[in-house]
C-alpha cells in the first residue's frame, strides 16, 4: 500500500515519507516561497480558480492529497503551484488542509483558512470550497467595478492635466512671444494666458519637486493608524463616490459574513474574520464595536444599528433574518442588493463623469485658443 492511500485509509499516522521525514521545508527552502509570496503574490482571481477546482475533485471522489497533487501538475510550475506542493507534503505528512494554509499567510487570508478549517471540521469541504469560490469571484468582480468607475475619470484627468501643462509649458510660449515684440496692449485672457505660461515654465521643476514630495509624504502618512482612519472616512463623505465606497463595503461584509455563517463558524468568529475582508479601516472599526456588543449579549441587527454607520435597510432586513431563524439567507439577500446598486452607480458615474470631464477639457483648450487668436484679431481689425 502506498503512503497516500494508509495516510488516508488508516487512523495511524502515515509512515514518514523522505520529505516528510525532513520537516515540510527546510529553513532555505521555507525561506524561498516567503519570498515568492511577498514579492510575486497570488492574484484572488488564482485562488477562485484553485478553490473551484479542489471543489470539483473532491466532488469526483478524489482523495484529498492526489487531488492536490493533480492541482500541482494543473498549475505547472507558477509560483503557486510551489506553494501548494508544500500544501500537499503538509497533508500528506498529517497536516490538516487548513493547518497547511495557514504556513502561507500572505496568500491565504485568515477568511480562506477558517472557512477550509469549517470545511474539514463538519465534512463538507468541496461545499464550503465552492462557496468560498464563489464569493470570491463575486468580489473580484464588483471590486472591478468600482475599479472602473474611479479608474477611467482618474486616468482621464490626469492625460487632461498632462496636455494642459504640455501646451502652456512648450507651444504657448513660442506663439505668446510674438505677441509681447509687439509692444501691444493685450486682451486679459491673452494677458492670463502668458503669466500662467510664464509662471509654469519658470518653476516647474520646483512643482514636478513639490508635488513627489508631497506624494511620497501622503503615502507614509497613510501606513499610519491615523491617516488611514482620517482617508477612509473622508473617502465615505465624496460627493457621487462616498455612497459607492460604502455599498460596496457592506456588499463584501455581508457576504463574507453570511456564508461564514452557513459553513458552521460562530458569530463571534464570523464577525472577526468578515472584518479582515473591509478595505476601510473606518467601517473596520464600526465592526469591532458590532463584535463588542454581541459579545455583550446584544443581537446583530442591534448592534450594526448603534454604529450609524449603515443604512436603515441593512439592519431591518438583518432583524428580519434573526426572527425567521435564517439570518444567513438575510445576509446574502443585503449583499446581492447591495452589488446590483454597485454595478447599477459604477455605469451611472462613469456615463456622467466621461462627458464633464471632456467639457472641462475641452473649455481649458478652447480658453487657450480664444487667447492666442484674440490678439491676431485685433491685428488685422487694425490694419
Amino acid at each position: 500500500m502506498s503512503v497516500v492511500e494508509y495516510n488516508l485509509l488508516s487512523d495511524k499516522k502515515p509512515v514518514p515519507t523522505r520529505q516528510a521525514a525532513n520537516g515540510d521545508l527546510c529553513a532555505d527552502a521555507q525561506q524561498k516561497i516567503c519570498e515568492r509570496d511577498i514579492f510575486k503574490p497570488v492574484r484572488t482571481k488564482d485562488l477562485c480558480i484553485l478553490a473551484r477546482q479542489l471543489a470539483t475533485l473532491l466532488r469526483a471522489g478524489m482523495p484529498l492529497v492526489p487531488a492536490l497533487s493533480a492541482l500541482v501538475e494543473q498549475l505547472q510550475g507558477d509560483t503557486l503551484a510551489e506553494i501548494m506542493q508544500q500544501v500537499a507534503d503538509s497533508v500528506n505528512a498529517g497536516s490538516t488542509l487548513a493547518d497547511a494554509l495557514k504556513k502561507h499567510p500572505s496568500v491565504f487570508s485568515s477568511l480562506f483558512v477558517n472557512m477550509v478549517a469549517a470545511g474539514e471540521m463538519s465534512g463538507t469541504l468541496e461545499d464550503v470550497l465552492l462557496r468560498l469560490a464563489e464569493m470570491l469571484e463575486k468580489r473580484v468582480n464588483l471590486a472591478g467595478k468600482v475599479k472602473s468607475a474611479v479608474a477611467y475619470p482618474a486616468m482621464m484627468v490626469v492625460v487632461a492635466v498632462g496636455v494642459v501643462v504640455f501646451l502652456l509649458s512648450f507651444v504657448v510660449p513660442s506663439i505668446t512671444e510674438i505677441f509681447l515684440e509687439m509692444n501691444r496692449a493685450l486682451p486679459w485672457p491673452t494677458r492670463l494666458l502668458i503669466s500662467t505660461s510664464t509662471f509654469i515654465r519658470t518653476y516647474l521643476l520646483l512643482i514636478a519637486i513639490i508635488v513627489c514630495a508631497g506624494f511620497c509624504g501622503i503615502r507614509f502618512w497613510l501606513r499610519t493608524k491615523e491617516g488611514r482612519l482620517f482617508v477612509d472616512r473622508s473617502k465615505l463623505k465624496l460627493p457621487l463616490f462616498g455612497k459607492l465606497f460604502l455599498k460596496l463595503e457592506i456588499a463584501r461584509l455581508t457576504r463574507t459574513l453570511g456564508i461564514l455563517l452557513i459553513s458552521g463558524i460562530p458569530v463571534l468568529g464570523a464577525l472577526e474574520i468578515a472584518k479582515s475582508v473591509i478595505g476601510n479601516s473606518f467601517i473596520a472599526h464600526a465592526m469591532d464595536s458590532v463584535k463588542d456588543l454581541v459579545s455583550r449579549g446584544d443581537n446583530i441587527a442591534g448592534a450594526v444599528r448603534k454604529t450609524g454607520l449603515f443604512p436603515p435597510i441593512v439592519f431591518h432586513i438583518i432583524a428580519t433574518g434573526q426572527i425567521s431563524g435564517n439570518i444567513e439567507a438575510a445576509l446574502i439577500d443585503i449583499a446581492d442588493m447591495f452589488d446590483g446598486e454597485v454595478d447599477r452607480q459604477a455605469k451611472t458615474l462613469v456615463s456622467l463623469l466621461e462627458p464633464a470631464i471632456l467639457i472641462i477639457m475641452g473649455a481649458i483648450i478652447g480658453f487657450i485658443v480664444l487667447a492666442v487668436l484674440l490678439p491676431i484679431f485685433e491685428i488685422n481689425q487694425a490694419f
